[in-house]
This record gives structure tokens, sequence and C-alpha cells, in this order.
């Protein structure tokens, strides 16, 4: 079994050398920095469901999460939207969650019946009312702030590798509120609640322009490696690069990208080691348990739903440090990137077609699919050009066939899902 598991990651590295030696080595390594994000997100997914069997489809949501934090925490603040309305906005914002906690203290505290729902219904109206008049204006202030480049508040300027850490701490806030509301609901209903709530937070990034300029996008955001520009004008660099007889230029594209490689490769291993450790711990065998009998184990003691809460905010926190990575792998945030088929769709094929319930299957199954996420492409377009290269230039059966190698994608993720569920369901990698 482990010698069968050596194979598949041989086998996945012999395809990164061969892109690297038939395409170029730039797009190899910018592969396997992606495949590496890529498997963490696989490993907060399979927390979630390979340990306790919780169905959420909305990763989506939690990816975005992390990128937002790599915004606020590392972006220079913007002192004029500050000095015009950033008081303003935080009054508002304080005065929000003060209304929120008020009206939960009313609930609790008064006695039940029509009073109690009027009451908290009037704070909670009158609240809105006061924070839009507060919240409102002060948007408008700052997002007249040089909107063409600006146009938002800024972040606290700290080093980008202090947003994955904020990245997952923001993750595992939304999922907590989530998880307090929706993890008394059955499966189904679960799966419901994370969409809708996923949808809810890619709509708020995408308008709150005060907040992440909206679709304007966020430019610019720190690296935590070397700029190509820089080190192009380093003279050790150039020299190094000479004496290996390297393209400068070339040169410093695969410098920076094995630099991103060798950080997210200690992330990865971080998560993994402790991923391990908690699927072999108590806790990770009770985690099974109620995965595979809840009403066994609630019979035995364990409250289920609260276990299912720290699963949930452990697994999403690890997908909200995937999420600021690529961020900062981008340098930008474009907030209509994150689509459900990319953030959510793909990274369940991940960990079905690597083996749920085993980390290392996780990880095999995001390495895999995304290289065939971003392979399977120029693979079918060059296919296309065999099959109809003894048409005539312009026909119609010529330009249609190549012009369906743009869809090779979703035909080819389908095919292997369908084809694993059939001959493998367990994974490649399965648990144990």
């Amino acid at each position: 079994m482990m010698n069968r598991n050596i194979v598949y990651f041989a086998v996945f590295f012999a395809m990164l050398v061969f892109v690297g030696m038939f395409q170029s080595w730039t797009v190899a390594f910018s592969i396997f920095n992606l495949c590496l994000i890529s498997a963490i997100m696989a490993l907060g997914v399979n927390i979630q469901w390979g340990y306790a069997g919780l169905f959420s489809v909305g990763t989506t949501g939690f990816v975005a999460l992390g990128g937002v934090a790599a915004v606020v925490t590392s972006m220079p603040p913007v002192q004029e939207a500050w000095t015009t309305g950033g008081a303003r906005l935080l009054t508002a914002l304080v005065f929000a969650g003060a209304t929120i906690v008020i009206s939960v203290l009313l609930w609790k505290r008064m006695t039940k019946g029509r009073i109690r729902g009027f009451v908290v219904a009037a704070t909670l109206i009158i609240g809105f009312f006061i924070f839009r008049y507060l919240f409102d204006p002060a948007v408008a202030e700052i997002e007249s702030v040089n909107p063409a480049a600006e146009g938002y508040l800024g972040g606290l300027g700290l080093h980008i590798i202090f947003s994955w850490i904020v990245g997952g701490l923001f993750a595992a806030g939304a999922a907590w509120m989530i998880g307090k509301v929706a993890l008394g609901l059955r499966s189904d209903y679960l799966a419901i609640a994370t969409l809708g709530i996923s949808e809810i937070i890619i709509a708020v990034i995408k308008n709150e322009d005060w907040l992440t300029r909206g679709v304007k996008n966020v430019n610019g955001i720190p690296r935590p490696v070397a700029y190509e520009v820089d080190l192009q004008q380093t003279a050790d660099f150039v020299r190094a690069a000479d004496w290996l007889g390297i393209d400068t230029v070339l040169a410093s594209s695969l410098y920076v990208k094995f630099s991103y490689g060798i950080l997210f490769l200690i992330v990865l291993g971080l998560i993994i080691w402790l991923s391990e450790l908690s699927l072999n711990s108590p806790w990770g065998r009770m985690m099974r348990a109620i995965r595979d009998n809840e009403e066994a184990a609630a019979a035995m003691g364990k409250d289920v739903t609260k276990r299912h809460l720290q699963v949930f905010v452990i697994g999403s926190a690890v997908c909200g440090i995937a999420g600021a990575m690529l961020t900062s792998l981008d340098g930008l945030l474009t907030p209509a990137s994150y689509q459900p088929l990319r953030f959510t769709f793909l990274i369940w094929v991940m960990v079905i077609v690597g083996g749920s319930g085993n980390n290392w299957g996780a990880v095999l199954g995001g390495f895999i699919i995304w290289f065939l996420w971003i392979e399977v492409e120029p693979l079918g377009l060059w296919i296309m050009e065999w099959v109809t290269s003894g048409l005539e230039d312009g026909s119609d059966l010529k330009d249609h066939l190549r012009d369906s190698a743009a869809h090779m994608r979703l035909v080819t993720m389908g095919a292997i899902l369908l084809l694993v569920l059939r001959f493998n369901p367990k994974g490649l990698i399965p648990e144990k």
C-alpha cells in the first residue's frame, strides 16, 4: 500500500518534470505552487467531510475571506480615507455590533411572549436605521477619495505572512457564526445554508468598495518573496545567473516561484502534520465515530453538535489560510474570480479522487486534479490539431473541433469523477 502511494506521487512529479522539459520550467513551478495551495484547500474540506461527514459547499466564501485578510492586513492604509470617513464608519460598525448584542441579551433575559418579540424587533429596526445614518455618509466619503486608484480604507501595512494567519481567523469566525445556526440542521440543509452564505460573502466583497474596492480589484498586494525586477538589478544575482548560464529574466522568475514553493511547502507540511496528529488522536477517533453513527456517539455522551462545530471551524480556517496564500501569490484581489466551480466543486473532486478521510489522499487529489485542470486544455488543443490535420483550413468541422478544446477541462473532470466513483469509490489513497 505504501509503495503504491509513493508511486502516485512519483507519477505526479514526473508529469511536472515533463511539463518543465517540453513547455517551460516557469510553467511547471507555477503549476506546482498552485497545486500546493489546492492541496491545502482539499485538506480543509477533508477535515470537514472526511473526519466528521459534514457536507459543506461554502468553501468559496471561506477562501474569499482569506483573500480579504490579505488586503486588510498587508495593504498600506489610505490616510485621507481614514481622515474623512474612517472614524464614522468604525462608529457605525461598533453600533451595529452593540445592537445585535443587546437584542440577543433581551431575547434571552425577557419573559417569553409577544412583548419580548416586539421589544427585540423594535431594537433591531431602530438600530438598523441609526446604523445606516452613520454608515452611508461615511462610505460615500471614503469611496470618493481617489476612486480610480484607492477609494477604500486600505489595510494595516503588516507583513503579508501575517495575513495567512488572519485569513484563517476570518474564515474560522465566519464558520463559527454559520455553524451556530446551521449545524443543527440535516446534512442537506447544511449544504444549502453554507452555499447561500458563501454567495452572500462574495456579494459583500464585490459591492463594499470601502473594504476591498469591489470589482475594481486591489492591485499591488505585497509579496512574501523578492520581486523579479529587484533581482534583475542585483549584481550578485546577475553574476550567479551568468555563472549558471541562465538568462537573468528567466532566473529571476524561477527564483521567485521556487521561493513561493518553499513557503507553501512549509505551510502544507505543518498543516498535514497537525492533521495527522489530530486524526490519530482520541479526538480524531471520536470524530470518526460521530461520522459513522451519530446516534450511537450521542448515546455514549458525546456532544455531537459541539464536535461538529469544532471540526467545521477548523476545516474552514484551513481554507481561509489557503485563500490568503493564493491572494499573496497573485498579488491582487479579484472578487469576481471567486467562482463555486473553482473553489468548491473542484476542491470536492480533489477530495473524492484522492480519498476522503485520508489526509495524504486529499493532498494527492489536490496535486493531480489541479495539474489536469491546467494541462488538459493545451493537451486537448494539441489532440484536436492532430485529429484535424487532414482537414482543410477554414472548414466548419475543423474549426468546431479546435474550439471544443476549451471544454476539455470540464469533460475531463467529469470523466475522472465518474471513473473513480465507479471503480474506486474510496479514492486513490483510501482511508485506513
